[in-house]
């Protein structure tokens, strides 16, 4: 199987719209263009939410054409276009959901796939979930999907394909297990204790002056009382 080239935001988000209307609306599948972008603008169950006009779509699926991904159907007044996932990524159903869930929905931890392909492929539990992604992490041909490095605070970790490439992984700011982040935050720190210890020990001296200059002490008694 040749490799596939890195696909784009939009190549994916029809892609996955294509398998997802195939479940869940079989009368209209394959779609026309208009029911594709409409689709892929949905506001709900996409992330992110995106406003492809009528020229960005086609162009997606000429490409998705060119990589055997999408097939034209001929025929009728209106061009219908249908998906080929399955069949080029010699997938199963269950990984093909997983993998429309991903490309729809962004990254999500097993229980959200779970909910999210409800529609799509009726997982038995997580550990089903589960089992599938990692057959999908462990392809011979090339790796379909990744686990994320877990979030600050999170239970469960997340997972996302690589039909695009590897996804971009941000540093939490407010994560404390990168060493060189902490090291910075106790620089920091440091460096603001030296200063307020400076400013206190200014404070004293001129506290200790003023009181010399009124003939009190520190503590706030006059010098030379009984």
């Amino acid at each position: 199987m040749r490799p596939l080239p890195a696909l784009s935001l939009i190549e994916t988000r029809v892609l996955g719209v294509l398998y997802e209307k195939q479940r869940t609306v079989p009368d209209t599948y394959p779609l026309t263009l208009n029911a594709l972008v409409s689709g892929c603008n949905q506001k709900t169950s996409r992330s992110p939410v995106i406003e492809a006009g009528d020229a960005q779509v086609q162009e997606a699926l000429d490409a998705l054409k060119a990589a055997s991904l999408v097939i034209e159907s001929s025929g009728g007044r209106v061009t219908r276009y249908e998906h080929n996932l399955e069949r080029v990524l010699h997938v199963p159903e269950q990984s093909a959901a997983l993998l429309t869930a991903l490309m729809l929905r962004g990254p999500q931890t097993p229980g959200e796939l779970r909910l999210a392909t409800e529609r799509l492929y009726r997982f038995a539990d997580i550990s089903s979930v589960e089992a599938f992604l990692e057959e999908l992490a462990a392809r011979e041909a090339g790796a379909l999907v990744m686990q994320l490095p877990r979030l600050p605070g999170a239970r469960e970790q997340r997972w996302a394909h690589l039909l695009s490439g590897r996804p971009g992984i941000e540093a939490p700011v407010d994560s404390v297990a990168s060493v060189d982040g902490a090291s910075l935050d106790i620089d920091a720190l440091r460096a603001r204790v030296a200063t307020l210890e400076a400013e206190v020990s200014a404070l004293k001296a001129t506290l200790a002056r003023v009181c010399g200059e009124l003939g009190l002490t520190p503590s706030g008694g006059q010098q030379g009382q009984t």
